[in-house]
């Protein structure tokens, strides 16, 4: 997963019209640290990037995005959001949303 640093880099993604994943964590988060490697494992099964962003260091991201817990996994389609999980994420459910997501590229 890259990880995006700063609320320009977010924007650009956004304005640039991409499909991605955006995996937000943040400080001292078990649950956060629990699922990363399980959302990571997904990567290479799909084409679309993999972003990781950590709300506590960039929270006006936090914000615009109207995130209050963490983690949060959001799914972006020509840069608007079309899903998210938030807290718990019920992986085969996530799997589910991500070949939608895939297949609705490849058309």
């Amino acid at each position: 997963m890259e990880t995006i640093s700063g609320m320009q880099e977010y924007q650009s993604k956004i304005g640039e019209g991409q499909s991605f994943l955006l995996f937000v964590k943040t400080d001292n988060c078990s649950v956060c640290e629990g699922l990363r490697p399980q959302v990571e494992a997904f990567e290479n099964d799909y084409q679309l990037p993999f972003y990781l962003v950590n709300a506590a260091r960039i929270s006006e991201l936090a914000g615009q995005l109207m995130l209050f817990t963490a983690p949060v996994v959001l799914l972006f389609r020509q840069g608007k959001e079309i899903h998210r999980f938030a807290r718990f994420v019920p992986i085969e459910e996530l799997r589910r949303r991500l070949d939608e997501l895939e297949g609705s590229l490849n058309v």
